[in-house]
C-alpha cells in the first residue's frame, strides 16, 4: 500500500505574522507603527473598560455597555499621534544622542522622561479632550485634577521600561515595544481621566 506524503508547514502562524510585520515595517515604517499603535491603544482602552466593568459587577453595581466611541478615540490617537510622533522621537534621539556619546544612557533617559513624557502626556490630554468634543474648561479641570498624578505614575511605571527601550531595543522596534507597555498604560489613563 503506497503512502502519500503530506505537505508540512514550514512555519507557524506566529512566525509568518512576524515575518509579514517585519516586511511592512521595513517598507512602510511610519504607517506600520501608526496602525500598530492605533490597534494597541484601542485594546488598552477596551481592557480598561473590561476591568472597570468587572470591578462594578463584583460590587453588585450596574455595569454599562462597552464604549465603542472611547475605543475609537484611543485608536485615532494611536494612529495619528502615538505612532508618528514616537517614530520621529526615537529617530531623532539616535541623531541627537548617538550611542558614541559618553553619557548617552543617562542623556537619553533624561530626554525621554523630563522632556518627551510630560509633553506627550499633555498632548494626550489635549487631543482626547478634542476627540471627546469638550471645551477648554473641561480640559483645564482634567489637567488640574489628574495630570500631575498621571505624570508621576508615568515616571514610576515607564522609567524602567524606557531605560530598556531606548538603550537596548533596536530603533525600528522601539515603538512596538512601547506600544506593548502602553496597552496597559492606556488602560490606566482611561481610568484616571474619568
Amino acid at each position: 500500500m503506497p503512502v502519500q506524503s503530506r505537505a508540512v508547514r514550514d512555519s507557524s502562524v506566529h512566525f509568518r505574522l512576524l515575518q509579514q510585520y517585519l516586511v511592512l515595517l521595513k517598507k512602510y515604517p511610519i504607517l506600520t507603527k501608526s496602525v500598530t499603535s492605533g490597534i494597541l491603544s484601542a485594546l488598552g482602552n477596551l481592557l480598561s473598560q473590561f476591568v472597570e466593568a468587572r470591578k462594578k459587577a463584583q460590587k453588585g453595581a450596574p455595569v454599562s455597555n462597552i464604549d465603542a466611541a472611547g475605543a475609537a478615540r484611543y485608536a485615532i490617537y494611536g494612529l495619528l499621534i502615538t505612532g508618528p510622533v514616537s517614530h520621529l522621537f526615537y529617530q531623532l534621539m539616535e541623531v541627537w544622542i548617538p550611542t558614541t556619546d559618553q553619557f548617552c544612557v543617562v542623556k537619553r533617559l533624561l530626554l525621554d522622561r523630563l522632556i518627551f513624557a510630560p509633553g506627550f502626556l499633555l498632548l494626550f490630554y489635549f487631543v482626547m479632550n478634542i476627540l471627546e468634543a469638550k471645551g477648554w474648561t473641561d480640559f483645564e479641570k482634567k489637567m488640574r485634577r489628574s495630570y500631575w498624578t498621571a505624570l508621576k505614575m508615568n515616571w514610576k511605571v515607564w522609567t524602567p521600561f524606557q531605560f530598556i527601550n531606548i538603550n537596548f531595543v533596536p530603533v525600528q522596534f522601539r515603538v512596538l515595544f512601547a506600544n506593548m507597555i502602553a496597552l496597559f498604560w492606556y488602560a490606566y489613563l482611561a481610568s484616571v481621566r474619568k
